[in-house]
């Protein structure tokens, strides 16, 4: 394959042994593993996971929905609050496929039973420490008035509680991920706890890819929903996440100009490519994205001190060694670790894997 552009590309054998390794976590412990798509929005990169024996998947909108519906999936948890602007596409999806929303308001849950025309499974969002959206565990009152109001409506099947940890990303290394995951247990045990015994079918989901890949304590909860996981990157192994070799995409970017003179390399590869999102490293300062070593078709280590310091809308700016710089020439292609892989793959909307084969993914346009 010949890059011209800012291309993403994924080593399919990484993913592979990433989504083995989930699977087989989810497995051992007895639960459902319902992953995040919104990673990779790509229906070859879902049969990957199809394969893998995966029945039911999470998406972050309603459009991701009929997107993956289109595919042949048929359980699709909505994990975002339940936007009702968007009934007629509820409505829509709900007549084809068991979908689940979130809720945890009695305004939408109002409007719901008042406007669905097809049944829908409801989760209630607990907070569990993100300060995001949810409920906060304890508050069994507001809870009672929600579980009570879907059960009197026939259109909405109450599918449990769920929950997500997103403040896992803050965490740096093991006993921090380890806090963070206790943390959420403790407030969703305090849910199962008080409604086991009323709903003894009760579904307890949680899912982000820190905890669910570092823990391997799910005691009561029956299904998880990391996402990530699939690709990793440059955040989840600043957080502990994973090692640098199962990072499974990098961004591969052609060099168009070089500055010897201040040790930095001008790609084609901006803002609208890696996204803005940035770590900061203790020896480097802003970085976006590690460069690696090409080893052919895939990429192997990165290089000591070779980083993205600078991002603006198409420009990326490499700072590096006079030993790597002399290596380098105009028209070169380099390979980029991103910092965000979801951001990264969402902007690109299209993949290759390294031996060259496309991997369409959701276009920017699609509506329903």
């Amino acid at each position: 394959m010949q890059i011209k552009t800012p291309t993403l590309l994924v080593d399919k054998k990484r993913c592979l042994k990433n989504i083995q390794l989930m699977w087989d976590k989810a497995h051992q412990n007895q639960i459902e593993l319902r992953p995040h798509f919104k990673t990779h929005q790509s229906h070859q990169v879902g049969q990957w996971f199809r394969d893998f024996g995966v029945k039911k998947i999470t998406v972050s909108s309603l459009p991701m929905a009929a997107y993956f519906a289109e595919d042949g999936w048929n359980d699709i948890t909505v994990a975002f609050p339940a936007n009702i602007l968007e009934i007629d596409l509820i409505n829509h999806l709900a007549a084809k496929i068991k979908l689940n929303l979130l809720v945890q308001s009695l305004e939408t849950l109002a409007f719901l039973k008042k406007n669905l025309t097809s049944p829908i499974g409801v989760f209630v969002k607990i907070d569990l420490g993100t300060k995001r959206t949810g409920i906060e565990a304890n508050n069994f009152e507001f809870l009672d008035a929600l579980t009570k109001g879907i059960e009197a409506s026939k259109q909405l099947v109450f599918s449990g509680f769920l929950g997500h940890a997103g403040h896992s990303y803050a965490a740096r290394g093991l006993e921090e991920i380890r806090a963070v995951h206790y943390e959420a247990m403790e407030k969703m045990r305090l849910v199962y706890d008080y409604y086991h015994n009323t709903y003894p079918n009760l579904s307890i989901s949680i899912g982000d890819t820190p905890t669910c890949s570092q823990m391997n304590d799910f005691k009561f909860v029956t299904e998880i929903r990391p996402g990530n996981f699939v690709f990793y990157d440059l955040m989840q192994l600043q957080i502990g996440a994973c090692s640098v070799q199962q990072i499974a995409v990098a961004l591969a970017c052609p060099i168009v100009a070089l500055h010897p003179e201040r040790n930095e390399i001008i790609i084609h590869g901006g803002g609208v490519h890696f996204s803005k999102e940035v770590y900061l490293d203790n020896n480097y300062g802003s970085c976006y994205g590690w460069i690696v070593e090409d080893d052919g078709n895939s990429w192997s280590t990165p290089i000591s001190g070779t980083y993205v310091s600078k991002l603006s809308q198409e420009h990326g700016t490499i700072s590096c060694s006079d030993a790597f710089i002399k290596q380098c020439a105009v028209g070169q292609i380099v390979k980029i670790l991103p910092v965000h892989a979801c951001m990264t793959a969402n902007l690109m909307k299209q993949m290759f894997t390294t031996d060259g084969s496309l991997m369409k993914m959701m276009p920017f346009n699609q509506s329903y």
